[in-house]
């Protein structure tokens, strides 16, 4: 045991002379390298804390350096926030970085608009002092918004409001608030909304052209029965939905809050000149409100990435021109449930990338199913009363991109002039279903399966057709009269191209 003993001391002496450094180091000349020279923490809102981003510090030099001060421009009064190799603060003192090593600096801000003199914040990281002296830029762009959100109760719960029963009767609960009354948001300054905001029976929420709508996680619109939504953007003052998440990364990433939901009964919504962007499904439209009046009448409008549909509509009547939807986790289109639809001039594409989806560009049937009290999968149908597509575009990235969804036992009429359409039945799988004969001019006239639709870019949504598109002068002369101007405003020529846009030559 004794020299057991003996040899665990002297294998730690060893091994802890092994592992030893050292760490001498010299003062820094001020020949500090960074990976960037200006830090840009993109936009926020006031009062929400940004995204953090980084900063990495090199010495390039041959020995181990030590720098006597890091710090903030502003120090302990500066709105951002440093974290120097693994300590946060805002002033820091003889931080060591090794020989051909290097450190990261992390940096996040939260801004209050109303303590600064410009939307434009800037601060800037100092190494050193004297002669050795060196800075990097930190500039971030603050906006002033409204923030709407749930209440909290003296109990400190959230406000929720109720969107049905589920299984058991139970009702379903959701963060959110109701508007009092007839409400208009203005273009003054951006909304930014937590949890849903709902709009009570019998009242409108008009929303001004040039408006910015930011939603965070988990929230959305809610329109009611007998309430009505007003958007009415126009061509060079566009309003838009989106995520309240401003940094560049954010852009595109699908999902990021929910949806604008029209439920069961509400009536007159219109919806003009509007992107929508990054939400789990764009467009909810649930039921007829009259199958003679749209529920929803929807024009030069956008709806990208969305994580599950672009529209998702069960058994309502929707009327749509010069509407693009493309990257849906799901369909871009989803007309369910039966219903009435009417679109003209649109293009519905789904080259999404990031998952497998199981349905098309766009899908259509006229039933839903649900598990009865014994257990039993009941099938219902609705009558699809109409669904009616002149001079579109129904393209995407799959081999089949229409699905004609009939359950025998209610109206299925349906109507297809002028659109292109991919349509690839390479296994021959759709051949004896009636729905998908393209001969039948009752359903379909002058329609172009598998053409070269020749858009500009897919990934980065830009659907306007190129001079090699099989859609130019091929659409429906009573279709362009009714939709005159394209999505961009430009005069349709006679005859004209099928889809939203007009063509350009991308050279």
């Amino acid at each position: 045991m004794r020299y057991f003993i003996s040899f665990l001391i002297i294998a730690t002496l060893l091994i802890t002379a092994s592992c030893r450094k050292d760490f001498g180091a010299d003062l820094s000349t001020g020949n500090l390298s960074f990976s960037k020279d200006t830090v840009f923490l993109d936009t926020v809102f006031t009062n929400i804390g940004s995204s953090t981003y980084n900063l990495k510090v090199y010495n390039k030099s041959n020995k181990n350096i030590y720098v006597p001060s890091i710090k903030l421009g502003y120090a302990e009064n500066s709105s951002y926030r440093l974290n120097v190799d693994g300590v946060s603060g805002k002033v820091f003192e003889d931080i060591e970085i090794l020989a051909k090593d290097s450190i990261y600096i992390f940096i996040e801000t939260t801004i209050n608009y109303n303590q600064i003199t410009s939307p434009i914040y800037q601060d800037e990281i100092i190494f050193d002092t004297g002669e050795n002296l060196q800075k990097v830029s930190l500039i971030t762009l603050v906006k002033d918004a409204h923030f709407l959100y749930p209440s909290k109760n003296a109990n400190g719960l959230t406000e929720t409001i109720t969107t049905g029963l589920d299984s058991n009767g139970e009702a379903i609960k959701i963060n959110g608030f109701y508007l009092d009354n007839n409400t208009t948001f203005t273009n003054q300054k951006p909304y930014v909304i937590y949890g849903y905001c709902a709009v009570p029976e019998n009242k409108t929420l008009t929303i001004e052209a040039g408006a910015n709508i930011y939603f965070h996680s988990n929230s959305g619109i809610i329109i009611n029965k007998n309430a009505t939504l007003i958007v009415e953007g126009e061509l060079n003052n566009q309003v838009t939905f989106k995520g309240d998440r401003l940094e560049s990364e954010f852009n595109n990433i699908p999902g990021q809050w929910g949806a604008i939901w029209l439920r069961a009964g509400s009536k007159n919504n219109v919806i003009s000149n509007v992107t929508i962007k990054n939400a789990t499904a764009g467009i909810i439209v649930d039921s007829i409100g009259s199958n003679n009046a749209p529920t929803l009448t929807i024009k030069n409008t956008q709806i990208y990435n969305s994580a599950n549909y672009g529209i998702l509509a069960r058994e309502t009547n929707i009327e749509g021109e010069n509407l693009v939807i493309n990257n849906s986790g799901q369909a871009s289109l989803a007309c369910t449930i039966g219903g009435t639809y009417n679109f003209t001039h649109a293009t519905f594409t789904n080259f999404w990338n990031t998952s497998l989806r199981q349905y098309p560009s766009v899908l259509i049937n006229n039933y839903y199913t649900y598990i009865s009290n014994s257990g039993e999968q009941i099938t219902e149908t609705k009558d699809l009363h109409a669904a009616n597509f002149t001079n579109c575009i129904i393209d995407g990235n799959s081999n089949i991109e229409l699905i004609l969804d009939k359950v025998e036992g209610s109206i299925f009429n349906y109507s297809f002039k002028n659109n292109l359409i991919k349509f690839n039945d390479y296994n021959q799988s759709y051949k004896d279903i009636i729905q998908y004969d393209f001969e039948n001019t009752n359903h379909y006239e002058n329609n172009i399966l598998n053409g070269n639709s020749d858009f500009k870019s897919t990934n980065s949504n830009q659907l306007i057709i190129g001079e090699n598109s099989d859609a130019i002068k091929n659409a429906n002369l009573q279709g362009s009269a009714l939709v005159p101007y394209d999505i961009l405003g430009e005069l349709r020529t006679s005859p004209s191209d099928i889809g939203a846009y007009q063509h350009i030559n991308f050279n």
